[in-house]
């Protein structure tokens, strides 16, 4: 025979509380109950036993007391002659009096108890009904208090749990035996933990990545420099400053593409409220790349008139950013006096923005690894770090852009289309 393990359900904290608590409620309930029927039954037996001799009546016959107990007074119990209860004082005392008159002779008979009897039976009831309850109020209270420190033991657990961990650990937090409305929490911290150790790895693998990229042109800065401070030849040494300057340039635009992928990285993974006009960043950064791509005769063209009215969702820094890194890519790779083409197109309610150039292009599997922190194409001559795609990238994913790439039918290069 083959068994089956069966894996429990863990009771919810709400139902175990509410279970607990109404199971004490209902113990010293019946308890309290028990210990009051008891009480009340030995006092009410003991002053009925002892009521007897409290009670007086009189005789009284037109107006002569003919008859009475002898603890009844000489005074009549009351005046009122109609046949009911009535409240009265006599000889200095209070009393509940009973009259019955009767219906042909002017005969009374007055029936008694003195009022302090009945307010010690009603202290006794109230005692023997109060003495139980002080009893179970404060063992209810301690049975509530057991029930709520066992119900919220899950709790400290996981607290107890998460102090403990080194500030390096990651792994997941266990999720078996944890009652329903802990679960949720747990799950959190897990996927917190999740995202943490990935934001993490990201993190040592860009820095290992970035600290390789920055050697390359730190070494050839420090060559250059060497070489210009030996050389005794003027042209020699004037070539070496220049390669020098050439470096740190490249130095310099490394250091601030990183910047810009760490200050992309801290932003929100959500769609942009800003409303942008799209004139208002293609003409400043056109007119920024034109003047660099004219040391190598290209130009820089748009193809057609911006409309002035085109708005895109997209804050006017990041636009200019994922702008002036796709011309700068298309400029860098292409030749000299190439031409970079620039369009922008509307239609079923999306903007189109199109950079096309007339480089050697790429092939598709190139294309699919376009946003790869520091990859780039190998035997194309120039220098760069990869961060530019990486920086469209980023961008495209926060603001949830439609980025795609093909090969221009015109120019014969790669061509690059974001869609909003």
């Amino acid at each position: 025979m083959s068994g089956t393990t069966s894996t429990r359900t863990p009771r919810s904290l709400q139902a175990r509380l509410l279970m607990t608590v109404l199971a004490l409620v209902v113990v010293a309930w019946a308890t309290a109950a028990a210990l009051a029927w008891h009480e009340t039954d030995d006092e009410v037996s003991d002053l009925l036993d002892k009521h007897q001799p409290r009670v007086v009546f009189q005789l009284w016959h037109e107006g002569q007391l003919l008859a009475r107990s002898a603890s009844a007074p000489q005074e009549p119990l009351t005046q009122r002659r109609k046949r009911g209860f009535a409240d009265s004082t006599a000889d200095g005392k209070a009393w509940r009096v009973f009259v019955t008159q009767g219906r042909e002779s002017d005969v009374r008979i007055l029936v008694g108890e003195r009022q302090s009897v009945r307010e010690e039976i009603i202290l006794a009831s109230l005692t023997s009904i109060l003495k139980p309850m002080a009893w179970a109020l404060p063992l209810l209270a301690l049975g509530i208090w057991w029930a709520v420190r066992g119900s919220v033991r899950p709790l400290g657990q996981l607290g107890r749990a998460v102090a403990a961990r080194q500030p390096q650990s990651l792994e997941p937090l266990p999720t078996q035996g944890v009652p329903p409305e802990v679960l949720p929490l747990v799950t959190a911290l897990n996927d917190l933990f999740e995202r943490t150790a990935r934001l993490l790895a990201t993190e040592q693998q860009f820095t290992a990545d970035a600290a390789h990229e920055l050697r390359t042109p730190i070494a050839g800065i420090r060559m250059q420099a060497q070489v210009a401070q030996g050389e005794a030849d003027s042209q020699e040494r004037a070539c070496a400053l220049e390669a020098t300057v050439q470096g740190c340039d490249r130095a310099t635009r490394l250091v601030e593409q990183l910047l810009q992928l760490a200050r992309l990285d801290a932003e929100p993974a959500a769609g942009s409220a800003h409303s942008t006009p799209l004139a208002d960043v293609i003409r400043p950064v056109v007119a920024e790349c034109t003047a660099t791509a004219q040391r190598r005769k290209q130009k820089v063209a748009i193809t057609e008139p911006l409309p002035a009215a085109l708005h895109i969702q997209l804050p006017e820094p990041l636009a200019r950013m994922l702008l002036r890194n796709l011309l700068d890519n298309a400029l860098r790779y292409s030749p000299n006096g190439a031409q970079v083409r620039l369009q922008v197109a509307q239609a079923h309610g999306s903007t189109e923005l199109t950079v096309e150039d007339s480089g050697p292009g790429l092939a598709p599997e190139q294309q699919a690894r376009l946003g790869e922190r520091f990859f780039r194409v190998l035997g194309t001559g120039q220098t760069g770090s990869g961060l530019g795609w990486s920086i469209v990238q980023r961008i495209a994913r926060i603001h949830r852009l439609q980025i795609s790439t093909d090969t221009s039918l015109e120019l014969g290069g790669l061509r690059v289309k974001v869609r909003w």
